[in-house]
Order: structure tokens, then sequence, then C-alpha cells
């Protein structure tokens, strides 16, 4: 008899629910600052990463003052019209893969909207959610070189919290998007000492207090 699978939006046992690390041996909240930026992030995120233990927009959800998740394809009743009540009153701008390292014109916006999931989910996702196709698109630079939870599927891929890091600094953010880094660096450590990866030798990331 196969086992049962676990539900798509729930957090695995034993785990935190709010950074989705272990809670035996002490999860990764201590780590996650508390940081108030001028824009508010809407992180849409795809269902397939709600359990996952290497899903870092939550982290960058729980690290911003009056960010919010909206996760796509977790409940089928959800439409393009609850997505647009809660994306808000404009201008919105979409953190969206391309050439990157220019904002587009106009006012800054008053919410960033960044998918969370792989590549062809977050392109599909684009693609299928209406009021996300029109909005300006925000693209970024290729990151610097360093570890990484999940092996890129294309040049210049990054995680959601460094694409969030990202953003703020190109927003004028540097401090919070320095804080977010840290975090990321954080949070890799955290992940591969808990699987036996860290590399043997390797110092600690630099840290500052969040």
């Amino acid at each position: 008899m196969r086992p049962l699978a676990k539900p798509r939006g729930q957090i695995p046992p034993g785990r935190c629910p709010r950074c989705a690390f272990p809670v035996e041996g002490g999860c990764l909240c201590p780590s996650i600052p508390r940081l108030e930026v001028g824009v508010r992030v809407l992180v849409v995120r795809h269902a397939s990463e709600f359990p996952r233990l290497t899903n870092s927009g939550r982290w960058a959800a729980a690290a911003l003052v009056g960010s919010e998740v909206y996760d796509h394809a977790l409940d089928e009743t959800r439409t393009d019209h609850h997505l647009a009540a809660v994306l808000g009153e404009g201008p919105a701008w979409l953190l969206y893969p391309g050439s990157g390292g220019e904002r587009p014109p106009g006012p800054l916006p008053r919410t960033l909207v960044v998918p969370d999931a792989t590549w062809s989910q977050a392109r599909r996702m684009v693609q299928r959610l209406g009021p996300l196709q029109t909005l300006p698109r925000l693209a970024l630079p290729p990151p610097p070189t360093a570890l990484r939870l999940r092996e890129p599927p294309r040049a210049g891929g990054m995680s959601t919290l460094e694409a969030v890091a990202g953003a703020l600094e190109l927003l004028g953010e540097a401090a919070a998007a320095g804080a977010l880094r840290r975090l990321h660096e954080a949070a890799v450590e955290k992940t591969l000492r808990l699987k036996g990866m860290w590399p043997p030798g390797r110092e600690h990331p630099r840290t500052e207090p969040p």
C-alpha cells in the first residue's frame, strides 16, 4: 500500500511553521531580522514550494515588515480577481528574470511582486495570472558567486531571497539588502550543516546582529 501524499499546504511535522527548519537543534528564526523598507513585497509562491526546507521566499517575507505571501495553485478557488485584491493599489512592479540592472521608468513601486518558484514554474505563473502580465518588470544583474541551496537551472539564477535583496538594493534599500544577504548566508550554512555537506575547513560567513 502506497503511503498517503503529504498535503501541499502543510509544513512537515517537527519543523518550525515560520522558517520550516527542524525545531530540534534550533531553527533559523533567531537569524531572521526585522526590516522596514519603503516598498511592500508580495511573494507569489507556487504551491510546490510550500513544504520545502529550501524555500527562501518565506524567509524574505518573515524578515520584511508588511510583506505578504500569496500561494498559487494551493487553493483552486483562488482567481485572478482574488490576486488583484491582494495586489491592491499600484504602482506595482514584477521582479522577473531578464538582462537586468535597470529600473522601469516612472515612479517607484508601492508593491514589488516576487514570483517564488522554479524558473519554469515562475514563467508559467506569469503567463497564467492575469494581474501579473502587464506589470512593469524589474530585472537584476547577475549575482556574485556564492554557495546556494539549489543549483540554478539557468545562468544568472538565484534564490528568491537573493533576488529580493538585489531588488531592494536597486530601490535604494542597501542596508536591508545587506541584512537579507547575511540571512541567506546563515540559511545556506545551516542547511548544509544539517545535511552534512558544509565544506570542511570553511569559515563562517561574516554576520552581524539582525
